[in-house]
């Protein structure tokens, strides 16, 4: 067996593992919360939704499964994956391993969007929907001034994301000075800090496909994005069509985080955390790094919200436990690669 085949069996191991972690981890995320639930009742309870089961339970049961801990667990697990393939993807289209999702200003945007809103107590659709609207504005903005002003560099690319991330910024702060100090400044600064307790399965309608047709592209992609990985010169004399790829991976990866930072809010440090983790296990080759991250990603963030289901008396936010955990964990990334970048 040659070195290039072992490297590919061990790879499918890992991700198969992954996988299995990942099935299991769905299943055992339901038996956590404040309602108890055996593991019979779970199962039938999520079989009668596809099949005929004999009912024995309550319409409580069925809503704490169906409708309030399926749509959590499935939206830890996507938002989680979602953020980390396309922080995967941007680290390495632009070969910098500090790149995160909201590279282009789509956070900043997104919180805008969101908070502008609660100023005048919208409902949560109207607020999903101003987030996602404006989560794309801000990185359309960005490569609207990198095309303009920076003859389609990369590099300007970055510090156009980087001056509409801080314009969006100077905006949400003038949003919390005029909030209300006692209604809508405490649900702006909440929804900033992230949460999955408002996902429900109207959300997924939306999520799933995303996600799905986003990682579809970015997957069919792959061997042109390594290829960019070398430099956009090296990659267009190979017959690399850049414009085109480079435009798939912010509009695939724009697609991810934006449906997941409208949905669940911001969630930081995961988008740039995992790629590293998952770089580690199996390398820098673009197929096998976004899969991976994906479901690292999932997982990690799965882990994150049952804790903070199981084991706290509120229901803290997302984002703090992610920087809480996601920063120590960069650190100890930085010491162990030193200056390295593959």
């Amino acid at each position: 067996m040659t070195t290039l085949q072992g490297h590919q069996r061990h790879y499918w191991w890992k991700l198969i593992l992954l996988i299995a972690v990942t099935v299991v981890g769905f299943f055992w995320s339901f038996f956590i919360g404040r309602y108890p639930l055996t593991i019979g009742e779970v199962i039938d309870i999520l079989r009668s939704s596809f099949m005929p089961v004999e009912r024995y339970w309550d319409d409580t049961m069925t809503t704490v499964v169906l409708n309030v801990r399926f749509s959590r667990i499935l939206a830890a697990i996507l938002v989680g994956g979602a953020l980390s393939a396309a922080g995967a993807s941007y680290q390495t289209m632009f070969k910098n391993p500090m790149v995160s999702p909201d590279l282009l200003g789509v956070s900043a945007g997104a919180g805008f969007g969101a908070a502008f809103v609660m100023l005048g107590s919208g409902a949560w659709w109207e607020i999903q929907s101003s987030a996602f609207f404006f989560g794309i504005l801000a990185v359309l903005l960005a490569y609207l001034i990198s095309h303009v002003f920076g003859n389609r560099s990369i590099t300007v690319l970055v510090l156009a994301g980087v001056v509409v991330s801080s314009f969006f910024q100077a905006l949400l702060s003038i949003v919390k000075t005029l909030a209300d100090t006692e209604d809508a400044l405490p649900s702006i600064t909440f929804w900033l800090m992230g949460s999955l307790g408002k996902v429900d399965n109207e959300d997924l309608t939306l999520l799933v496909p995303i996600t799905q047709v986003s990682l579809f592209l970015l997957f069919l992609f792959r061997h042109q994005i390594d290829t960019m990985a070398a430099g956009e010169a090296e990659a267009a004399t190979m017959g690399v069509n850049v414009p085109l790829v480079k435009g798939v991976v912010i509009l695939c990866s724009t697609l991810m985080t934006v449906v997941s930072v409208s949905f669940c809010g911001i969630i930081g440090w995961v988008g740039m955390v995992v790629p590293h983790l998952a770089r580690a296990l199996v390398g820098a080759s673009y197929g096998r790094l976004v899969s991976v991250s994906f479901f690292i990603g999932g997982i990690v963030l799965l882990l994150v919200d049952n804790m903070i289901r199981g084991t706290m008396a509120v229901d803290l936010p997302l984002g703090v436990l992610t920087s809480l955990m996601g920063t120590p964990v960069f650190v100890l990334l930085l010491a162990k690669s030193g200056k390295e970048w593959h």
